[in-house]
């Protein structure tokens, strides 16, 4: 058989989701250029980490309702809900900063723009 149209509106649907994605994925640095307070002061340190891990939570709430219609119990939704804490936790807390260079004497939120463009 062909492609039918619930394939096509499901292939639109997922492409629909990834954009969503690769925007959320974006959204911390490009938000730092739209201004010094609705940017950067938004993004860095601990409201910037609050606000993303919120949207990822929010963002991750089909895929928990998802998991827990296949297996039928809240288990393997808890299990992988601690999967992303600790996922965001490692990022936030070990990655980021190692990415970005910044020790505890320099704040997080100073941003040289001509260093990364």
């Amino acid at each position: 058989m062909g492609i039918t149209v619930k394939d096509k509106l499901r292939t639109f649907w997922k492409s629909v989701l990834a954009g969503l994605g690769l925007i959320a994925g974006l959204l911390p640095h490009l938000l730092h250029h739209v201004g010094f307070l609705a940017g950067t002061a938004l993004v860095a340190g601990s409201g910037g980490t609050v606000l993303f891990g919120a949207l990822g939570l929010l963002f991750s709430v089909p895929m928990l309702l998802r998991i827990y219609r296949r297996f039928g119990t809240w288990r393997a939704p808890a299990i992988a809900l601690a999967i992303f804490g600790a996922m965001f936790a490692l990022s936030t807390l070990v990655i980021g900063p190692a990415i970005s260079g910044n020790g505890a004497a320099e704040p997080s939120n100073v941003v040289d723009h001509n260093s990364h463009h």
